[in-house]
């Protein structure tokens, strides 16, 4: 039942974290007239920089070593971001797909797998150590 809990809180914190990212994708893409990619990558930072440090703290209530919980963050984001930039800019630009749509289904991929890579590798054996004793 506490995994189901800590579920359900990561996904209310993505929520959070997706009304960031698609706020600011909205702005610079309507207002700046930005391309795809740029205002992708820019909603995407903001979004991760806010749903980290809310998960950690509430979700996974981790005393995990703050910089090394980062890097294997960084190294999860190094890989997504590429693959969710180019494509998503494939399928907007070129296949002319519609940019929220695009948007929306890197969300839903984010949430998935950040999810599984944050719960059984980032804070694998220290999920729940960060509570104090009653």
């Amino acid at each position: 039942m506490k995994e189901f809990w800590r579920v359900v809180k990561f996904v209310l914190f993505s929520a959070s974290a997706g009304l960031i990212e698609m706020g600011s994708f909205a702005l610079l893409n309507e207002l700046m007239d930005w391309p795809y990619w740029p205002s992708y990558l820019i909603a995407l930072t903001l979004s991760v920089l806010w749903n980290f440090t809310l998960n950690r703290k509430y979700t996974f209530r981790s005393d995990a070593n703050i910089p090394r919980a980062m890097l294997l963050v960084a190294l999860y984001y190094a890989v997504f971001t590429p693959l969710t930039t180019v494509g998503g800019n494939y399928l907007a630009e070129d296949l002319g797909w519609n940019e929220y749509l695009v948007t929306a289904i890197n969300m839903v991929l984010n949430l998935v797998t950040e999810f599984l890579f944050q719960r059984y590798v980032v804070y694998r054996g220290k999920v729940d150590n960060a509570v104090k004793p009653a």
